[in-house]
């Protein structure tokens, strides 16, 4: 199976790496150092335990070089899938498969979704219509990314913790396609269930991101501090209990309950979120995906949203400070 990994930075290099080392005929779209450390030594996985695995992978930072695909993992984020969707097509034939591995709210959310609300675009994560217009919908599986990972080094991927990478059709059928892709993630190495109602499962995952993420932005805590400083907390869960009552409208089932979701945060410890990682280095924020959407379905759903509005106020503020000024923000030990 010839399988592209197009945004190869952390976790979509955990990914390659593993799958090409069941055989599968992985390629990469990178760029910068990265892509001459792997066209040079290949690209490196270090595991949790330790244990160091290399795969020698197709690497370019042109897609059209890579040509037509059976299967395109997105594995850059939200905010970048629009403006490289003319390259993206030149992955795509008529039975290519394009698998969605970022945080947030899907530009697909609306598609298969039945119901009031059938087809509609969320502006968002989907600008214009752009991606919608483009990308074959009828040929796309959703997937929920659970790992932690970081880049090491140029072509040196890290993992931190976790393997779990669910997938699942987005109108929630069982098929041939998902079951076969499924077993290769599987005999990678990976837990992969297939899920019936994929978006019940990115809202579990959504619903810490779109609090936490631009909490620790603005504070630099990690997501143990922000638990266990009380006004934090609770502004966490009032975000938590907004977005919620959005999700249910739209059908979604919250499995676990929103204390037992913060007491899991809690539980990681002193990590730095990924949205703190990036704006101590000075890279576009995940605003769009992660929050702005969530407001975005509340005024669709006719729900208020106060506290999400005035954290995503505060955050999208930092992160135009953080572009004009090209800068980055960390705290130092004084």
């Amino acid at each position: 199976m010839k399988i592209c990994v197009a945004g190869a930075g952390a976790i979509g290099g955990y990914l390659a790496v593993r799958l090409a080392g069941i055989g599968e005929e992985v390629s990469v779209v990178i760029r910068g150092a990265n892509l001459q450390a792997v066209r040079t030594h290949g690209m490196t996985l270090v595991e949790a335990d330790g244990s160091r695995k290399v795969a020698q992978l197709a690497a370019s930072d042109r897609m059209a070089e890579l040509g037509v695909q059976d299967v395109v993992i997105l594995g850059m984020k939200a905010h970048q899938v629009a403006p490289v969707v003319p390259d993206l097509l030149t992955l795509i034939g008529p039975h290519t498969l394009v698998v969605t591995a970022q945080n947030g709210i899907p530009w697909w959310y609306f598609h298969k979704h039945g119901g009031p609300y059938e087809g509609r675009r969320i502006e968002a994560v989907d600008p214009g219509g752009v991606i919608s217009a483009s990308l074959p919908v009828e040929r796309t599986l959703g997937c929920i990314v659970y790992p932690a990972a970081e880049l090491d080094a140029p072509g040196v991927v890290r993992v931190i913790e976790g393997n779990r990478f669910p997938l699942g059709e987005i109108d929630g059928a069982d098929t041939e396609r998902v079951r076969a892709l499924a077993q290769r993630f599987r005999d990678a190495g990976f837990k992969t269930p297939i899920l019936s109602d994929i978006r019940s499962e990115i809202w579990l995952k959504l619903w810490g991101n779109l609090s936490f993420n631009p909490i620790s932005a603005l504070t630099h805590a990690t997501l143990q501090d922000i638990c266990r400083f009380p006004a934090t907390r609770e502004l966490a869960a009032q975000m938590m209990r907004e977005a919620q009552a959005i999700g249910e409208k739209l059908g979604v089932q919250f499995k676990v309950g929103l204390d037992k979701r913060i007491a899991g945060a809690e539980a990681v410890g002193a990590h730095k979120t990924s949205m703190l990682q990036d704006v101590e280095m000075g890279r576009v924020l995940e605003l769009d995906a992660l929050v702005k959407s969530v407001i975005e379905l509340g005024r669709i759903t006719e729900l208020p949203t106060p506290a999400i509005e005035h954290v995503y106020a505060l955050a999208a503020l930092l992160a135009r400070t953080l572009g004009d000024q090209q800068g980055r923000l960390k705290i130092a030990r004084a």
